[in-house]
């Protein structure tokens, strides 16, 4: 449907114009009764009876540049080629926002476009795997086809080359930017509490730094999801995976024993210790690879510390009021990379 606005020039439409427009029901080509839209920290998402439109903000940061409409294209475009490897019946395409000749915006028009957005099929909430977890509903069946989606993935992922020294690299540069953050943007406890997590974690990397080095020349990393949680995995039969890291390759290629990791660390904070048993499990069944446990343990500590980082790094939003929401998350993921470093403070190399 068509929406009548003043302006004839592309560039003249605002965020705000393009915002109010999707937010309207008769804007869906497709039909719905209603709009439910979901602001994220790079995204907007409007979610239709039978669809979620991605629209992706006109923002820079460090890591990512979305300031033209070529690049949120690009974006666009990789997401969907991403996300297909492991959710391909969820990802639909993407589609224009145009202005056409009239004067008026219409999704998958014809006219000049002023936007581009992910198109996807709407999944349900209550298939997510926290929800499941949480409500002690998951399934035997439903983690061994989780298991086995991602082992067949990293199986047939092509090895990325990567010397050791670049291998380790990678984690004392994080493991100092996770620290400065924290140090910086956290209260007392958080402090304490990052700096212990560091000087472990980074200890670990110098004395037992062969054991990475090996996963290197092992030829164990591809080119993963880079975002695997719980709340990203949606238990349908066969179960998709959604929101992989698109916008940085450096963040997506990991070694999957990490990412396995990542996704068992989340679990455990919600008590789902038994899906990362299955994780490993079937891993180690179908890829043949062993990574040792106490290699793991430092996975887990090291995700839980990056996402103590990310939780503290929201105090850098001038917009963010609830401060302490995000002090206790960030408390809550250094508590939980403390109860991996007894192993790790005994490791051997």
């Amino acid at each position: 449907m068509a929406h009548r606005r003043a302006a004839l020039r592309p560039d003249a439409v605002s965020l705000a114009e393009k915002l109010a427009f999707l937010g309207q029901p008769d804007s869906y080509p497709e039909g719905t009764s209603h709009v439910d839209a979901v602001e994220t920290h790079m995204s907007w998402v409007f979610l239709t009876d039978h669809h979620a439109y991605k629209i992706k903000k006109p923002v820079r940061y460090d890591f990512l540049d979305f300031s033209t409409l070529r690049a949120r294209l690009f974006d666009c475009e990789e997401e969907v080629r991403l996300n297909r490897r492991l959710a391909a019946s969820v990802y639909l395409g993407v589609v224009p926002l145009a202005l056409e000749l009239d004067g008026t915006l219409k999704l998958d028009g014809n006219g000049e476009v002023v936007e581009w957005l992910v198109k996807m099929r709407r999944l349900s909430e209550a298939d997510r795997l926290d929800a499941a977890v949480r409500k002690r509903h998951l399934r035997p069946a439903e983690r061994e086809a989780i298991a086995g989606l991602l082992a067949d993935f990293y199986v047939h992922a092509a090895p990325i080359r990567i010397t050791p020294r670049t291998y380790r690299i990678k984690y004392e540069k994080q493991i100092k930017e996770c620290t400065d953050d924290l140090l910086t943007l956290g209260d007392e406890r958080t402090r304490v509490a990052a700096q212990r997590v560091s000087d472990t974690l980074s200890e670990f990397v110098t004395r037992d730094g062969a054991l990475l080095d090996a996963r290197a020349t092992g030829n164990r990393i591809v080119e993963a999801h880079g975002d695997l949680r719980p709340e990203h995995v949606f238990l349908e039969d066969p179960p998709v995976i959604i929101d992989c890291l698109e916008f940085s390759r450096f963040f997506r290629d990991l070694d999957p024993a990490e990412e396995l990791s990542y996704l068992a660390m989340e679990c455990e904070l919600l008590d789902g210790e038994a899906v990362g048993d299955a994780l490993f499990r079937v891993y180690t069944t179908v890829s043949g690879d062993f990574p040792p446990s106490v290699l793991l343990d430092f996975y887990k500590a090291y995700r839980a510390f990056v996402r103590a980082k990310l939780a503290i790094c929201h105090l850098k939003d001038q917009e963010i009021r609830d401060h302490e929401k995000w002090h206790e998350q960030a408390a809550l993921y250094l508590r939980r990379a403390l109860t991996y470093l007894h192993v790790l403070d005994g490791a051997e190399s």
